[in-house]
């Protein structure tokens, strides 16, 4: 499981239009899901993000995480995380998993992201073609693959 954390002053998600999320301070997570991701795989990422300490403090430094901050979420679905590019110009997403095991991951993923950050999180559709917007603020932008915890 792959994730872009982009820390952010507001957010949002448009599908066919209407807007589907919209946060004001807080993240923007963009997931990549592989067949071989699993609950643990969730639990140690929604964890780590839920307290990774991205923003400032009353002096400005990185000292506080979303929750210290009552920062809000958006999870928006990324399968293009796991493309392949090394040969040729197009890139391959044989790696993603396909929609019958990312969709309950996807699901598994966000109810602990509320579970970890202690109140609701906001989502883009799976599979749906979305227009995301944000203000990255910083800019902070950090990625994290659970299969590399070291």
């Amino acid at each position: 499981m792959k994730v872009v954390i982009q820390r952010v002053s507001n957010a949002g998600v448009t599908i066919d239009g209407a807007k589907a999320a919209s946060i004001g301070q807080g993240l923007l997570i963009l997931l990549g899901i592989v067949d071989d991701d699993t609950q643990q795989d969730i639990d140690w990422l929604c964890n780590k993000i839920a307290n990774l300490r991205i923003f400032g403090d009353e002096e400005g430094v990185m000292n506080c995480s979303v929750k210290d901050v009552n920062g809000d979420i958006i999870v928006v679905s990324q399968f293009t995380l796991h493309a392949l590019t090394k040969k040729g110009n197009r890139p391959s997403y044989i790696k993603a998993a396909k929609p019958e095991v990312a969709i309950p991951l996807y699901e598994a993923f966000v109810k602990q992201m509320e579970v970890d950050l202690g109140k609701p999180v906001q989502t883009g559709q799976f599979g749906a073609d979305m227009k995301v917007e944000l203000l990255n603020d910083g800019p902070v932008t950090i990625i994290i693959d659970s299969k590399n915890k070291d």
